[in-house]
């Protein structure tokens, strides 16, 4: 569905562009949660109702929020010891160094406390204070950045923080979670991948795509750039009733990681956040899409089915299990006789 090259902003953006009618609920949705559709992603939606439109066009589905949603799903709050840092992990952290994104998706987790107007960027002083806590904490081995979309950042302002943290020696590996390859693809130019690698350390880039159609040739030649500058690159996915619930569709996304030279690494559940319950499906669902994905593709194919514990509580794997005892199951879903040798070993 071809747009004007410019993001859609607002309700009236998205009428414009055929994407829906305005109405008074969907200006409610638009005054409590932000909204972006890039052009990038406008120009690859079909129908108002494809599962590119589902994650970026707003929905009055989004003003019924359930009594178990939290603003916070994750727990992130309980482990902040500073404004925009995350340390729940002994050996990592996590920055929130931005809150602002390219594009607004409607299932975020993070929706009560991303987009314009809702909190600003981090402070140079509150900048200072994390990578001072970071050098203070000899334990952190990983670093990384999120938001809101870090890649948005300049490259002047992401090489100041690669700098920064190429002169701690206890962190190894820094991380970026991102969209922008696929939903701002030009946004990925030759400074900004020197910028990334000036820290001379390991950088590892988690792609978040949910369809197929997201990785675009232009998509690839962002990932491209990434790769052969040096930046390594996993993806990340969430399940989606309605994008990519149904196991040709997984199929496709994660060969499409694959031969983009992206290592498939989670597909997360769908948190428990405000106004999102139209987008969640049953764990026993995923487990089964988990499964017949494990027949179908490549292990090189293979992503972890996680949830991110409401409260804090780190996240856990919740793929199908194999086993059960004297037993084991092919990808058919047939059981097999196993006897774990091994544990006749013990002493």
């Amino acid at each position: 569905m071809r747009t004007e090259a410019r993001t859609l902003r607002t309700i009236a953006d998205f009428d414009s562009a055929g994407l829906l009618k305005t109405s008074a609920e969907l200006e409610r949705v638009a005054d409590k949660y932000a909204l972006a559709l890039s052009a990038a992603m406008a120009d690859i939606i079909e129908t108002s109702d494809d599962p590119i439109a589902r994650q970026f066009v707003p929905s009055v589905d989004e003003l019924r929020t359930l009594p178990f949603e939290l603003a916070d799903p994750i727990g992130d709050d309980a482990f902040s010891p500073l404004p925009g840092l995350v340390h729940r992990y002994r050996d990592r952290v996590l920055v929130k160094i931005t809150h602002i994104c390219p594009v607004y998706c409607r299932f975020c987790f993070r929706r009560e406390m991303v987009g314009p107007g809702k909190t600003d960027n981090l402070t140079r002083a509150d900048t200072d204070a994390i990578l001072a806590y970071i050098a203070s904490k000899h334990e952190i081995w990983e670093v990384i950045f999120t938001g809101g979309d870090p890649l948005a950042l300049s490259p002047r302002r992401l090489k100041s923080l690669m700098e920064a943290l190429r002169d701690i020696p206890h962190v190894k590996i820094i991380r970026f979670h991102s969209r922008v390859p696929v939903v701002a693809p030009h946004l990925i130019t030759a400074p900004l991948v020197s910028a990334l690698a000036s820290a001379n350390k390991p950088v590892y880039i988690a792609l978040h795509a949910n369809h197929p159609r997201e990785m675009t040739l232009k998509a690839r030649d962002a990932c491209s750039k990434l790769i052969d500058g040096g930046i390594s690159m996993l993806s990340q996915s969430v399940l989606l009733k309605g994008v990519n619930d149904d196991v040709e569709v997984l199929t496709d996304l994660m060969r499409a990681f694959v031969e983009a030279r992206v290592k498939p690494y989670t597909i997360n559940h769908a948190d428990l956040a405000p106004g999102t319950s139209h987008f969640r499906v049953p764990i026993e669902e995923g487990q089964n899409l988990m499964r017949q994905l494990r027949g179908r593709v490549s292990g090189l194919c293979q992503p972890s089915y996680m949830l991110d514990i409401p409260g804090g509580f780190g996240k856990s794997p919740i793929g199908p299990n194999y086993l059960r005892p004297g037993y084991v199951q092919d990808y058919h879903g047939n059981w097999h006789e196993y006897q774990d040798q091994n544990s006749d070993l013990r002493a």
